[in-house]
C-alpha cells in the first residue's frame, strides 16, 4: 500500500454500478478522493438509473453511463467499452461495488493502479479482488456502520486521506426549479408542504398502506399542508391506493420528477416522510426535516447524513435480513411501528404537539 500513497493522481476513474441511494452516498468517498488529488479529473461511470446524480455535480468531472443490464452484455460490446475506458487513459481506478463486470472492464483497458475493498455490501470473500492491484481491507464492522463512511474507508485506505465527507448531490439546474414551480403550482395553497415516499424497493421496506393514510388524515388537522407523494413511475398505482385512502386531498407526482426535480421539490419541503429509499438520502443533501422509517434495514448503516432527520425502528433481532415477504407474513419490523410513534416522530420534529 505505502507504494501508492505518495503518487499524484491525474486522471481516476471511479465506479459505482449500484442503486441511487448507494450511488449518492459513495459521492462522500468521491468529495474524499478529490479533496485528496485536487488536481485530478474524477470521472464516475455509474447505471443509466443513477446518472441523474452525477451530472452537474461538484465533485465529479465526467460521467459514463454504462447500462450493462441491457446494450453490454455482449463480449463485443465489453470490449468496445473496454476500449472507451483505454482511451481516456486513467491513471487510477476506484471500486465502490466491488463487482465483476467493471472490474474486468479496468483491468481490460489497462489501468495501472486498481484499487478496491476486500468487503463492501457483504463479509462474503469475492475473487473480484483478484482483478485489484491493491485491496483495501475494511476495518469495521459493516452491518453497524454507515455505509458511507465504509465508502470513506476504500479512499483512506489506499490513499492516507484524513478526514470525512458528506454526500454531494448534482447541482439543482433551473430546469429542475421549474418542474418544482409547476408541481407545487397543481397543489392547494397550504403555510406548508408535506412529502412522503410510501414504497420500498421491496416489500419488506414498506409500512402498511392503511398506516401512511391515516398519518396523512392525523396531521391535515394539526398541521396546515399540502401533501403529495414522491417515487418512481413503477410507484404510482401504488401510492395511489394510498391516496384513496386518505379522507385529505394528496398529490400523486410518482414518475413527474427526474433525480434533480427530486432535490428541488424536496429542497422546498418542510416535511419529509418516508420509508429507506434512495429519495432519503437526496431529501438529507437538501436538509429537509425527515422522518424516515426502517424495516429490513437498520439506520445504523442507512442513516442519511442529516442531522434535521429522526428514525424509527423496532430494532428486530432478525433485523437486518433480506428474506421475501412472503417467508415473513407477520413483518413485525414494521407492522411494530405504530402510526402514533411516527406522529410522535413528526412532532418532535416540527414543534407541533
Amino acid at each position: 500500500m505505502t507504494q501508492y500513497k505518495n503518487i499524484q493522481y491525474k486522471n481516476i476513474l471511479v465506479h459505482s454500478l449500484v442503486n441511487i441511494g448507494d450511488v449518492l452516498l459513495s459521492t462522500s468517498a468521491v468529495a474524499l478522493l478529490k479533496k485528496t488529488y485536487p488536481q485530478a479529473k474524477v470521472t464516475m461511470m455509474v447505471r443509466p438509473v443513477a446518472a441523474g446524480l452525477i451530472r452537474n455535480n461538484p465533485v465529479v468531472d465526467n460521467v459514463i453511463v454504462y447500462d450493462y443490464k441491457a446494450k453490454h452484455k455482449s463480449v463485443a460490446s465489453m470490449l468496445k467499452m473496454a476500449g472507451t475506458l483505454r482511451e481516456q487513459k486513467f491513471d487510477l481506478a476506484v471500486s465502490f461495488d466491488r463487482k465483476l463486470r467493471p472490474a474486468l472492464l479496468t483491468w481490460l483497458a489497462g489501468i495501472p493502479v486498481r484499487v478496491g475493498p476486500d468487503r463492501v455490501f457483504g463479509d462474503k470473500p469475492s475473487h473480484v479482488t483478484k482483478l485489484f492491484t491493491h485491496t483495501v481491507k475494511i476495518p469495521h464492522d459493516i452491518v453497524n456502520t454507515l455505509q458511507a463512511e465504509t465508502y470513506q474507508a476504500i479512499v483512506r485506505g489506499f490513499s492516507g486521506a484524513t478526514g470525512s465527507c458528506k454526500p454531494v448531490m448534482a447541482k439543482i439546474m433551473p430546469a429542475n426549479e421549474k418542474k418544482a414551480r409547476e408541481l407545487f403550482a397543481t397543489l392547494p395553497l397550504r403555510k406548508n408542504k408535506i412529502a412522503l415516499c410510501v414504497k420500498g424497493t421491496f416489500p419488506l421496506k414498506t409500512w402498511p398502506k392503511e398506516r401512511f393514510a391515516e398519518v396523512i388524515d392525523r396531521l391535515f388537522w394539526k398541521i396546515d399542508a399540502a401533501f403529495f407523494i414522491v417515487g418512481a413511475p413503477e410507484d404510482k398505482d401504488y401510492a395511489a391506493e394510498v391516496i384513496a385512502l386518505a379522507k385529505t386531498p394528496v398529490a400523486n407526482f410518482c414518475g413527474r420528477t427526474e433525480l434533480g426535480d427530486l432535490a428541488a421539490v424536496l429542497k422546498q419541503t418542510d416535511l419529509f416522510i418516508t420509508v429507506d429509499t434512495g429519495a432519503t438520502h437526496i431529501g438529507a443533501t437538501q436538509d429537509v426535516p425527515m422522518v424516515v422509517i426502517y424495516g429490513c434495514t437498520s439506520p445504523k448503516r442507512w442513516h442519511p447524513l442529516s442531522d434535521n432527520t429522526v428514525v424509527l425502528t423496532t430494532d428486530e433481532a432478525c433485523c437486518p435480513c433480506a428474506v421475501s415477504a412472503d417467508q415473513c407474513p407477520e413483518h413485525q419490523c414494521m407492522n411494530g411501528i405504530s402510526v402514533n410513534r411516527v406522529l410522535e416522530k413528526i412532532y418532535e420534529l416540527t414543534e407541533e404537539r
